[in-house]
């Protein structure tokens, strides 16, 4: 389990790991990953390291060759769908903190059904299912009953909801669900502990074997990543690095994606932000890539359009598009929000854009009767 690599080494000393690295290390990197050969984790720590700024270019070039060698000119689209934004955990960054005064929703059948035709009605063909952390509201039961209903409109559902048992995520992969998403939110187990202060997800232990047990029920798709600005870019780097070389190495058989998300304005007064630029987060998106090649690279609509727009072509194999934050938003939005976003096109638009750039998006590229015997 990653747990047992996981406390080897404190956060500390992963920061400390990162920073330590030299720009010759950085060149070595490059002159393997140009060559060919498979990248160490030395390789990888070099080129999230500051000794790697001057190096953007350079990476950014790289990048760009290995997406279109490993996954040509092809955007995979998809977009959020929250059930709820009821929930029993204290996140002092989230706007769906139990904590905020805000309106609570969870979707019936026919208000997620209305959502669901909206959306198909667009050419939408993969979502992603998000709900609060209220394990009475939005028990697995309900989960699965919204999987069978949408299962009529979209061929591909991935959930990123609460962290279940290997036994609850195999019923959900019975029901239908073919992609598991679980951002650790901080590797960084004093920052976790200072921010998650009630509810089931103060058990970071448990989150963090999550894609364990999501890997073992027999996912097609595991995805990760690390919220950037709750601590220390640097060991979010070195652990999420660590994290999903252990998987590729584990579960070898399921499909990797990683995103960066940073944190964005929300309900709340949640004021400890450290903030992560467009330089540092594009040199640590072409580290994953040149890293690891077939990983798949999401981007959200957290970003700004200019920043998604320049990144086409340069690492990015996955993008939301047309997103909401809130239970119901995309037929009748309203003030539920987990978040502001900074990219508010339309799906239309975003799907215009990326074929104005000479690329193919990409709405289809599952079907759950694929994997059926």
């Amino acid at each position: 389990m990653f747990t047992e690599l996981f406390h080897t080494i404190e956060f500390s000393q992963g920061v400390e790991q990162v920073l330590a690295q030299r720009q010759v290390g950085v060149s070595v990197a490059l002159q393997r990953a140009i060559q060919g050969i498979g990248l160490r984790f030395q390789d990888y720590l070099a080129l999230v390291s500051p000794a790697a700024a001057p190096f953007l270019e350079e990476m950014a070039a790289l990048s760009r060759n290995i997406t279109l060698q490993r996954f040509g000119k092809t955007i995979q689209l998809f977009t959020p769908l929250y059930l709820s934004n009821e929930c029993r955990s204290s996140c002092t960054y989230c706007g769906f903190s139990f904590e905020n005064k805000i309106p609570r929703k969870t979707l019936s059948l026919q208000e997620l059904e209305k959502e669901a035709q909206f959306l198909a009605a667009k050419g939408l063909k993969h979502i992603l299912l998000l709900t609060g952390e209220d394990y009475s509201k939005t028990p697995v039961s309900y989960i699965a009953e919204a999987v069978a209903l949408l299962q009529r409109y979209f061929p591909a559902i991935s959930i990123e909801i609460y962290p279940l048992s290997l036994e609850k995520y195999q019923e959900l992969l019975a029901a239908g669900v073919e992609g598991l998403v679980l951002y650790q939110e901080t590797y960084d187990k004093d920052t976790y502990a200072k921010y998650h202060l009630r509810g089931m997800k103060k058990d970071m232990e448990y989150r963090l074997l999550g894609p364990d047990r999501g890997g073992i029920a027999g996912f097609r798709r595991l995805g990760l990543g690390a919220l950037l600005g709750l601590s220390a870019p640097e060991g979010e780097m070195y652990f999420l690095g660590m994290h999903i070389q252990y998987l590729y190495k584990k579960y070898w058989k399921t499909q990797l994606q990683a995103s960066l998300p940073r944190m964005r304005p929300a309900e709340g007064d949640f004021s400890g932000i450290l903030p992560v630029d467009d330089r540092k987060f594009l040199q640590f998106l072409f580290a994953l890539r040149i890293t690891f090649p077939d990983l798949g690279l999401v981007l959200s609509t957290r970003e700004t359009p200019s920043l998604r727009n320049n990144l086409l072509g340069l690492g990015i194999t996955t993008m939301s598009a047309g997103s909401k934050t809130d239970p119901g938003g995309h037929t009748n939005s309203g003030e539920l929000k987990q978040f502001e976003i900074e990219d508010t096109r339309s799906f239309e638009e975003t799907v215009e854009v990326i074929r104005q750039k000479g690329y193919d998006p990409v709405c289809k590229d599952f079907d759950l009767a694929l994997a059926k015997k």
